[in-house]
């Protein structure tokens, strides 16, 4: 099995929102199949640089989702039901390679 992020983006159409059931619904999905290995919401942060002035922290993220899948493919058959992908916003899937 390989670990992926699925990173949640801030971007919902106008006016629309996700209800906590939806979330609730999504998780135990996730839970049942074996594949959900955390996740959190984001808050606020700074980026850090030794090496001068670092950019403003990434204000689109606002949470994350850690998954366990077979494959990018099988990772991506997760993302159904996820409530702000299922609402018309994005989220992310990346590979946590084991360097």
């Amino acid at each position: 099995m390989n670990d992926y992020l699925l990173l949640i983006h801030d971007d919902l159409p106008p006016g629309t929102t996700t209800a906590d059931e939806a979330w609730g619904a999504y998780f135990a999905k996730l839970r049942s199949a074996g594949v959900f290995d955390g996740g959190s919401s984001i808050g606020d942060g700074v980026c850090l640089s030794k090496s001068g002035q670092p950019p403003a922290i990434a204000r689109h993220l606002t949470g994350f989702i850690r998954l366990r899948a077979a494959s990018l493919e099988a990772a991506k058959a997760l993302v159904a039901g996820n409530p702000v992908y299922e609402a018309g916003g994005t989220v992310e899937l990346r590979e946590l390679p084991r360097d």
